[in-house]
Order: structure tokens, then C-alpha cells, then sequence
């Protein structure tokens, strides 16, 4: 009987203490946007390191479409074994849910978290000829022609727009929104002058900003960017409760086994912590995150909350 005993206790130990066996062979990895944006270039900067780590194909997948929303459908409906994955934005996971009707995804419950890799503000940016230089003088001007200072952005609902959506709540002003199908056309209106401001973020813009082209405002993240660190802080200037940052998340079918979650967690991590890596990103004007399945679905949770709250007070649409 102790013999007996003694080998149960023993099988029980190794399934217990048994790691997945994966990868085993190719991984797809998702993004629900054109290949050449900010997300594709994180996905692929952490889908290299993590084929070269882990020694299988790590397969970058685009799947473009309303917003994320076909492709978040697509892994919603794989297999939760760790070979299909997808990296996608904020707005995938917490905006389009509450601007989209039938996204074919719940955000809350058909995924699992992995980890955010990378996060980035956005910029509060003027366009050449604009004569504010602070914070306090685009205040100025919005209160002096109410609903006619111009702001653009890539699409209703993108972290641009809903910047300045935030900045008007919390200084009792109104601009006049101004949405372009993707960042680049409401970039290069912006550095036409066909538009006079934009919250961009960092990374879409720094070139411009380096080049002199665009003038740097105010940055919406906690603290100042390390690629822009003579920028203030919205807080800084005297507006509190806008931050805002766009973040890139990666995520898994909904039933991920919690030891290939971690695993997988702990691949894409090293990945975005690698210093070539993350060397590559902040270069870009992003910041390393990369924080744990349990950090990143409880934030995914408040983000979630927030950004519902802000689309229904200020009646924003996706048309």
C-alpha cells in the first residue's frame, strides 16, 4: 500500500510540475491592422525574439478590418492552445466595444492576457503658423471661438480623438473634431495646415516634431516622454484627469491551460525586455511595459470601464 501510495504522490507531483510542451510548431500571431503601423511593428519586433528564443516559425498574420474587430473574431474562435495569438491596440479591446454594434467579440470574456508590451502618450501638437506655444494659450483660443478650433485625428474613437475628447471635458471646452480614415492623412493635413491641432501619439509624429515641422504642446502621459523630455505633462500645464495612453496588447483564445499562459507570458516579456528590443520601441517613442496576465487583465478591466464612461458622456459615435 505504501508503494502504491508512493507512486500516486509521484504522478501527481509531475503532472503538477509538468510545463507544456510548446511551442511545437508554427505560431500564428494576429494583428487586426495593415501591416506598416505601430502595432504591426511590435507584434514583429516581439514575434522575432520569441521565434529566435523559443526555435519555432512566430508567423505575423494581418487581418485588417472595422477597427480590429475581424480579427479580434478570428482568434476569438481558435483553439486556446497557444498558437494562435494576436497583438492589437487599445482600441480593439476597449474602445470598438462600446462604438460598434455586433463586434463578434466580448472583450471581457473571450480572451485571455498575456501582457502589454509597450505603451505610448499621445502629444498635444500645433500645426505650423498656430501661435500657442502652451497649454494655457490653446485653452485661450478654444474659449475664444468655441466649437471652431480645429482637431484631427485618425477615425472616431481612436486615442486621438478621445485625447481630445478628454482634454475639452476637463478644461470646459469644445473644439470642432475633425476624423480622417488613419493617422497618415490627418498627419499630413496637420503639417498642411488644413487643421490646427491634434493629439497624435508620440511615435506617429516625432520625426516632424524633431524636423520642426510641428510644434510639441504637451504630452498626455503620467510623466514626460524620455524622447521628448523639455514637453510638459498635461498635468504640468494645469489640466488633470486627461492622461492617455495608447498601448499594444497581446492576448489568447479564451481557456489558455494557466502554465502555457505563463509560459507564453514569460517568452513575450523577455521579448519586449530584450535590450535590442526595447531598444528598437523606445527608439519610436514607445515605453517598455511588458507586466503579467493578471496586471494586464485587470488594467484591460479599468480601461475597459473608463473609456465606456467617456463615450457615452460626450454621445461619441462611429460614424
Amino acid at each position: 500500500m505504501k508503494t502504491i501510495l508512493a507512486a500516486l504522490a509521484l504522478s501527481t507531483t509531475l503532472v503538477v510540475g509538468a510545463q507544456p510542451a510548446w511551442p511545437e510548431k508554427t505560431v500564428t500571431v494576429v494583428v487586426p491592422f495593415p501591416a506598416g503601423g505601430s502595432t504591426d511593428t511590435v507584434a514583429r519586433a516581439v514575434a522575432l525574439h520569441m521565434q529566435t528564443r523559443l526555435g519555432q516559425p512566430f508567423v505575423v498574420d494581418n487581418r485588417p478590418g472595422a477597427t480590429g474587430a475581424i480579427g479580434a473574431a478570428q482568434v476569438r474562435r481558435a483553439a486556446p492552445d497557444g498558437y494562435t495569438l494576436m497583438v492589437s491596440s487599445l482600441g480593439t479591446f476597449v474602445i470598438a466595444p462600446h462604438l460598434q454594434k455586433n463586434v463578434g467579440y466580448d472583450a471581457l470574456r473571450d480572451f485571455d492576457y498575456i501582457t502589454i508590451p509597450v505603451q505610448a502618450p499621445n502629444v498635444l501638437v500645433a500645426a505650423p503658423g498656430r501661435k500657442a506655444r502652451t497649454v494655457a494659450e490653446v485653452i485661450a483660443e478654444l474659449k475664444a471661438s468655441p466649437g471652431k478650433v480645429s482637431f484631427a485625428s485618425s477615425g472616431n474613437g481612436a486615442s486621438d480623438h478621445l485625447s481630445a475628447e478628454i482634454f475639452w471635458q476637463q478644461t470646459g471646452t469644445e473644439g470642432l473634431h475633425v476624423p480622417y480614415k488613419g493617422g497618415a492623412p490627418a498627419v499630413n493635413d496637420l503639417l498642411g495646415g488644413q487643421v490646427d491641432y491634434s493629439f497624435p501619439n508620440v511615435n506617429a509624429v516625432l520625426q516632424h516634431i524633431r524636423a520642426g515641422k510641428l510644434r510639441a504642446i504637451a504630452v498626455t502621459g503620467t510623466k514626460r516622454s524620455p524622447v521628448l523630455p523639455d514637453v510638459p505633462t498635461l498635468a504640468e500645464s494645469g489640466v488633470q484627469g486627461a492622461e492617455v495612453y495608447s498601448w499594444q496588447g497581446m492576448a489568447a483564445p479564451k481557456g489558455l491551460p494557466p502554465a502555457l499562459r505563463e509560459k507564453i507570458a514569460a517568452a513575450a516579456i523577455a521579448a519586449v525586455r530584450d535590450p535590442a528590443v526595447a531598444r528598437q520601441l523606445t527608439d519610436q517613442g514607445m515605453e517598455v511595459v511588458g507586466n503579467t496576465p493578471a496586471d494586464f487583465t485587470a488594467f484591460q478591466q479599468r480601461e475597459y470601464v473608463r473609456w465606456k464612461n467617456l463615450i457615452e458622456s460626450r454621445k461619441i459615435t462611429a460614424d
